[in-house]
């Protein structure tokens, strides 16, 4: 527990770093302009898509007669654009999480490196490719989770309980590996997700609690559908800024769990000096090339003042 609040602390205090800051402005740009610009090309057709959808259930066509005959009629308005939102929102949250991967975790890392950990070894048990690999296999899987997931989400408990789980699993998967991907070999790598599995997928659930947060701007774009284009960018930066300080907790839990092990690892192995002993001990007793036969005398030739 005191490595997670050691290394909670310090990933607070990392965010506020000027270059941390200057990290999280390009994924935002990014996600902003992405959510803006497909919101403006694709908006009216997914709206209709919804409330064909919605028409088309007897249910839902009962319901929304039974809220007119209340005089809540605008509610049916509302509900297309609020279900539509709220579609949006796994999509964006797993988008964002990929940008800070990609974008800001490796420098991150090296800041946490440069300025805690100098002398730690670079190992390269990863690659690019391989952690590329690594955060698209897991976000295929969350994504499928979520897709799973989606008709219990209608149950209020669990709507807050279900996909903060998925985000917290795939957030423990994604940066996990990317924090000790170029210092750690895969074996060490290996070995720090069987001994502190539990620690890091702590850290990945309450950062998807974390994550969870602004899901409540999109709660009230709900209710604001004329706020929401002011409202997602607001909800986007909150995101990046979430996943960047996750990506500076594993960064401080791992790179010090590395170091921890490194440690171990060095205290098992023999001591320079009494491996030294053992290897010159070791060749004195070995016999060398100009040794006789066992039981014979190596043949005297005499050298000058010697009798043969």
């Amino acid at each position: 527990m005191s490595k997670l609040l050691d290394s909670f602390w310090r990933a607070v205090a990392y965010c506020l770093h000027p270059r941390v800051i200057a990290l999280s402005v390009l994924p935002l740009i990014i996600m902003v302009v992405l959510a803006l610009g497909l919101g403006y090309f694709f908006w009216e057709e997914a709206l209709a898509a919804v409330r064909a959808s919605l028409e088309s259930w007897e249910l839902l066509g009962t319901m929304a007669r039974w809220l007119e005959g209340l005089g809540l009629g605008n509610l049916r308005v509302v509900l297309a654009p609020t279900i539509l939102l709220f579609l949006s929102i796994p999509v964006i949250v797993i988008v964002a999480l990929l940008f800070v991967a990609l974008l800001m975790t490796p420098a991150m890392v090296a800041l946490v490196a440069e300025r805690r950990f100098p002398q730690m070894e670079r190992k390269k048990g990863g690659s690019l490719l391989a952690s590329l690999a690594w955060s698209l296999g897991s976000t295929v899987l969350a994504t499928v989770a979520l897709l799973i997931s989606i008709p219990l989400w209608l149950i209020p408990p669990l709507i807050l309980i279900l996909p903060p789980l998925i985000w917290g699993w795939l957030t423990y998967r994604v940066m996990s590996y990317d924090a000790l991907v170029d210092h750690a070999s895969a074996q060490e790598r290996r070995e720090i997700f069987r001994r502190h599995r539990g620690s890091l997928l702590g850290i990945g659930v309450l950062s998807g609690y974390l994550g969870a947060a602004p899901s409540l701007l999109w709660a009230s774009g709900a209710m604001f559908i004329a706020m929401a284009p002011l409202l997602v960018p607001l909800a986007i930066w909150l995101y990046t800024l979430v996943f960047a300080f996750s990506s500076l907790w594993f960064a401080h839990y791992c790179l010090a769990a590395l170091e921890q092990l490194r440690k171990q690892n060095n205290a098992l192995a023999p001591e320079p000096l009494a491996q030294a002993a053992i290897e010159s001990i070791a060749n004195e007793v070995r016999p060398g090339p100009s040794a006789g036969v066992a039981g014979e005398a190596a043949p005297n030739f005499g050298g000058p003042g010697q009798q043969p």
